[in-house]
C-alpha cells in the first residue's frame, strides 16, 4: 500500500501499538493531518474510515476521533481491569469533595448548636428557602411551607406509597419497566399496583387514560426525563398531556425528576410546570448529582397532601441530618452547585455518546438499544431466547458487570431479556472495550447456547 491515505493510516496504527496514542485519547483533527501531510480532508477522511473497519478508532459526533481499547498484545496479556456498567452512584472521580468540606466547615460555624439539635420536621429552613430559588430556575415555583427534606428520593416514594390520598382512591400505576426503587415499595406495602408499557417512543396515551378511568388511582409514579432503566424522556407536550388526564379523572401524578439537573434542553420543563390543580407532587435527590452520603432529598407536595405526609414522615424518622442540609444550603449559595453541574454534564453526556458510538459500532441491528441524549442509563434487549441473568454471569467472568433488569418489572410484566447499562461510574476509556464484550457474548450465547454458570 503506497497511496497516500494509507501512509496515513499506517503512521496512526503504529502510534497506537507503540502507546504515543493510548486508550481513549483523541487524535488529531482532520484539519491539522490534511496540513501535515499535504492532502485532502477527504484522504483524511478516508484513513479515519478504513482504522475503524479495524476497530482501531472510533468517533463521536460533534467531537472528534479517538483510539480504542489498548490494542497493544503486549498489554492485553495483563489481567483486564473491571469494567463497570452496573455502579448507579456518580462518578467518583467528579465528586466535589473538597468544596463540600468546605461547605461543612462554614456550616458548622454559621449555625453551630442549630445543626446539632432537634430540627424542623420539613428541614431548615434556610436551606428549603434556598431551594425554592433553586427550583424557579427549572420552572419549579414553590415555597418553603410546602416542601420537605428527605433521606433521597426513595424515603419520598416509600412515604407516598402507602398514605391515603385526597382523591379517596387505593392504587398505584406504575411505568414497565421502572426503578425497582418503586416496585420494592409497592411490594412491600402490598398495594395494589398497575403497569403501563413504556418505550423509547413512550407510553400509550389512550391506555392511560383508560387506567386513570377504570382502575382507582390514587398517583401514576413515573420518571419524566433521562428514565430508569431506559433513559427515555417524554416531551413537553407529552408531560403536559399527561398533567391534563391526571386533573380529568383526579389521579396525583409523582414526578421523580431524579436527572432533571442533567437535561442539556434548556427548554424541557418538569410536569410541575404544567400543573395548575395541585396533582403533582414533584420528588428529585442530589444524590445522582453530588454526593450519595448526603442522603438529601426534596419533595414540593400540595397543599391537601402536608398534613398527612407529615404526620407520615414523623413516624419513619423525626428529622433530617441537618449537617448535610447547612452544608448544601451554603454550597448551593456560593454557586458552587452550578459550577459543578456544568463539568458534570459534560462528563455524563461525553460517556453516553461513547456508549451510544460503541453500541452502534459492535451491536447487531438485532439487538435494539436505547439511545439517550444523556443521564445514567441506557438499556439493550436481548434476544427473547437469551435471559440476561445468563448473560450477566458471562460477562462477570470477563469483569464486565451489567444489570439485568428483571427487578425493574413487576410480576405480572416480567421480562427477562433486558440489561441495563449504566454509565456512570465506568471509565470513558474502556467502554468500547466493554461493549465489545457484551456484543461478543450475546452472539456467542445465542448462536452457540454455551451455559455460563
Amino acid at each position: 500500500m503506497n497511496t497516500k491515505y494509507s501512509v496515513i493510516m499506517n503512521d496512526i496504527k503504529q502510534k497506537i501499538f507503540e502507546g504515543t496514542l493510548k486508550s481513549g485519547s483523541k487524535i488529531s483533527s482532520i484539519r491539522y493531518l490534511s496540513e501535515k501531510y499535504s492532502c485532502s480532508k477527504n484522504t483524511i477522511i478516508k484513513a479515519y474510515n478504513e482504522l475503524e473497519k479495524q476497530h482501531l478508532i472510533y468517533s463521536i459526533p460533534k467531537s472528534g476521533y479517538y483510539v480504542v481499547h489498548d490494542v497493544n498484545p503486549l498489554n492485553n496479556m495483563e489481567d483486564s481491569p473491571k469494567i463497570d456498567f452496573l455502579s448507579a452512584g456518580p462518578d467518583n472521580a467528579a465528586m466535589p469533595y473538597k468544596d463540600f468540606q468546605h461547605c461543612i466547615n462554614q456550616a458548622i460555624g454559621l449555625y453551630k448548636g442549630e445543626l446539632f439539635t432537634y430540627s424542623h420536621q420539613q428541614g431548615l429552613m434556610a436551606l428549603r428557602k434556598e431551594l425554592t430559588k433553586h427550583l424557579q430556575d427549572r420552572q419549579v415555583f414553590t415555597s418553603p411551607e410546602r416542601m420537605f427534606i428527605l433521606s433521597g428520593s426513595q424515603q419520598a416514594i416509600n412515604l407516598l406509597t402507602p398514605m391515603s390520598f385526597p382523591n379517596g382512591k387505593s392504587n398505584i400505576l406504575i411505568e414497565q419497566p421502572t426503578y425497582f426503587g418503586a416496585v420494592e415499595a409497592v411490594q412491600l406495602h402490598n398495594v395494589k399496583t398497575f403497569g403501563i408499557e413504556l418505550s423509547m417512543e413512550g407510553i400509550d396515551l389512550d391506555r392511560l387514560e383508560y387506567m386513570f378511568r377504570h382502575n382507582e388511582i390514587k398517583f401514576f409514579y413515573i420518571i419524566p426525563r433521562f428514565h430508569n432503566p431506559l433513559g427515555h424522556s417524554y416531551s413537553n407536550e407529552e408531560k403536559r398531556e399527561i398533567v391534563e388526564l391526571a386533573n380529568k379523572y383526579d389521579v396525583y401524578i409523582v414526578e421523580d425528576d431524579i436527572f432533571g439537573d442533567l437535561d442539556i434542553n434548556s427548554k424541557s420543563d418538569p410536569m410541575f410546570t404544567y400543573d395548575p390543580r395541585g396533582k403533582v407532587i414533584y420528588i428529585k435527590s442530589f444524590s445522582k448529582i453530588m454526593l450519595p452520603g448526603l442522603r438529601i432529598g426534596i419533595a414540593v407536595l400540595p397543599e391537601l397532601l402536608i398534613n398527612t405526609f407529615s404526620r407520615h414522615k414523623f413516624s419513619n424518622d423525626l428529622f433530617s441530618t441537618t449537617i448535610s442540609q447547612g452544608a448544601l444550603e451554603i454550597y448551593l449559595k456560593s454557586g458552587m452547585f452550578n459550577s459543578h453541574l456544568e463539568n458534570i454534564r459534560d462528563l455524563y453526556r461525553t460517556k453516553m455518546e461513547i456508549v451510544k458510538a460503541a453500541c452502534q459500532h459492535y451491536l447487531s441491528p438485532n439487538y435494539p438499544f436505547t439511545a439517550p441524549e444523556t443521564g445514567f442509563y441506557m438499556s439493550i434487549y436481548l434476544p427473547r431466547e437469551l435471559p440476561a441473568k445468563r448473560l450477566v454471569n458471562a460477562l462477570q467472568q470477563e469483569n464486565v458487570f451489567v444489570d439485568d433488569a428483571k427487578r425493574m418489572y413487576l410480576p405480572e410484566f416480567q421480562k427477562e431479556n433486558l440489561i441495563r447499562v449504566c454509565i456512570a461510574q465506568v471509565d470513558k476509556n474502556q467502554i468500547y472495550k466493554g461493549v465489545e464484550t457484551i456484543a461478543k457474548y450475546i452472539h456467542t450465547l445465542k448462536n452457540q447456547q454455551v451455559e455460563f454458570y
